[in-house]
Formats: C-alpha cells, structure tokens, sequence
C-alpha cells in the first residue's frame, strides 16, 4: 500500500513531461478512494520537475534493495 511520503518508482515513460520509467518521486497527497496520488519529481538540485496526478499501475514502491541511478534531463 502506498502512502503520503513514500518513495515511489515510475513503471512507465511520460514523456510529455519529460519522465522516463525508473524515475523516482515522493507521494505527496493519496486519494482516500486509492484511485490516484499526487506525485512530485525533482531534479538533485531541487527544482520540481512536475507534481502529477498518477493511477496506482504508473508508479510502485521503491524495494529496499534497490539503487538509484542518475540521468540527464532531456531540455
């Protein structure tokens, strides 16, 4: 289940927001119905990329285990 705060992997390109699969956000609002979150994405120098609203299937929880991985932003 995911939450206000969690870390969360895209599992799909948006590329008309410039957002590849893989990339990181932080959940900052959840739907009470759990039918969408509010997702905000930054860049490492702190500039918001974009806060977008995603269905539960665009995003998943970052496991443990993985690492993260940095790339250049396209623009």
């Amino acid at each position: 289940m995911v939450h206000e705060l969690d870390t969360v992997v895209l599992t799909r390109d948006l590329d008309e927001h410039g957002l590849k699969r893989g990339d990181v956000g932080a959940v900052v609002h959840c739907y009470p119905d759990g039918s969408a979150y509010e997702v905000e994405f930054v860049t490492a120098g702190g500039r918001t990329v974009g806060v977008l609203t995603l269905a539960p299937a665009d995003i998943r929880l970052m496991a443990p285990a993985e690492i993260l991985h940095a790339r250049q932003l396209a623009g």
